[in-house]
Formats: structure tokens, sequence, C-alpha cells
């Protein structure tokens, strides 16, 4: 494994977002150690995707001030991360589906807080929230 590491010029990490920050510290640690390189990552590109809308890192038995300490952004290689967002979904583009794309643009007002969730609004159960977005079983 150490030469495959040696030999990686880039690593794609999807759904970083759920990952502790000790994992993303140990990486940075481990590909200086093997690659023998005090730059960052050992000078390996690392591509991180996520979404910080979706969930954190789990840890049993936290308190909320727990999981934020340990998300991604809470660490010292944070500062060193270049963000790029996208902002076309590609798949409901290519579908022409217009009702994926108001399902997603109202799954985008839910997660940039737009929308509130609410017991005695139609979006108190996913459910409620489907059919009125056009979606039926």
């Amino acid at each position: 494994m150490a030469e495959v590491l040696r030999k990686c010029k880039i690593i794609i990490w999807d759904e970083c977002i759920m990952a502790h920050k000790h994992s993303l510290e140990a990486l940075d640690r481990t590909l200086k150690n093997i690659k023998n390189n005090t730059m960052l990552f050992g000078g390996v590109l690392l591509l991180l995707s996520g979404d910080f809308r979706q969930t954190l890192p789990v840890i049993p038995r936290a308190t909320y001030a727990d999981e934020i300490n340990t998300c991604l952004k809470e660490s010292y290689l944070w500062r060193s991360v270049s963000k790029l967002c996208l902002t076309i979904n590609m798949r409901v583009q290519l579908q022409n589906d217009p009702l994926g794309s108001r399902f997603s643009e109202q799954l985008l007002d839910i997660g940039n807080g737009r929308i509130q969730l609410y017991e005695d609004t139609i979006y108190s159960t996913p459910r409620k929230f489907l059919q009125h977005c056009g979606y039926q079983r």
C-alpha cells in the first residue's frame, strides 16, 4: 500500500464531510512520511468532495459541540483548502425533468434555510414533501 501511495499524484475523497478531522490529518502525516516530502500531503493533490448541509461525523454519545469540533473545517489543514462550488445539477439538467428540477431546487432551499421544517407545514414528513413536489408512488 505504501508503494501505491508513493506513486500517487492525486487522491479523490468523496463524502469527506462525514470523516473525522483526525483522518485527514493522519493522511497528511502518512503521505509526508511515505513520500519523504514536507509539503502538504507529501505533495499529493487531494480533491475533497461533499456537502456541509449533510451529515457531520457521527460520534457516539457526543454533544453537538463535539461533532462540530471533529469536522474538517476545524482542522488546522482547512486553511489550505481552496473551495469550489458546483452550481448546476447535471443529473437533472441531462434528464430534462421539470419535477426533478423542482425537487432539486426545494432541497437546496431547505439546505440553505429558506424553507423551515415545522410540524404544521406540508414539509413535516418526507412523504408530504415528495407529494408536494409532484412525486407519486
